[in-house]
């Protein structure tokens, strides 16, 4: 970038740490300017993510089940996906992969032994922060 007299640049610097701890760095600087820094000194310190989860529980079936299908959506009313990869017999679930900043709507359904799933639970929701 060549300036004019007078002028200035804005640079915007983006720290994307790929493992927790301080690390510091350098931004190099040419300049035929003579009172210009030859390089500004960076410091910044990568942290964990915050890892969410939502946990849904539901009251057992009247019926006689095997077990519990998990549905997921992010639009309230529709658009469910199953998220659990076998029955759940637990009256509990925990969703591991929720993402931060998304709103999950969430129902489970009864199977009994011939494996019909019976009518969705109420729907009930879980803001991630």
């Amino acid at each position: 970038m060549t300036l004019a007299p007078s002028k200035s640049l804005t640079l915007n610097v983006q720290f994307s740490p790929t493992a927790t701890g301080s690390v510091n760095g350098t931004i190099s600087i040419t300049s035929n300017a003579s009172d210009s820094p030859p390089s500004v000194s960076l410091s910044a310190t990568g942290v964990e993510p915050v890892q969410h989860s939502a946990v849904s529980t539901w009251n057992a079936s009247t019926s006689t089940v095997v077990g519990y299908k998990v549905y997921r959506s992010t639009v309230t009313g529709s658009s469910y996906t199953k998220i659990n990869s076998s029955l759940v017999s637990a009256l509990t679930y925990t969703d591991s992969t929720v993402q931060s900043g998304t709103t999950y709507f969430y129902g489970t359904t009864a199977v009994n032994s011939n494996s019909v799933e019976r009518a969705n639970s109420n729907e009930v929701s879980a803001a991630i922060p």
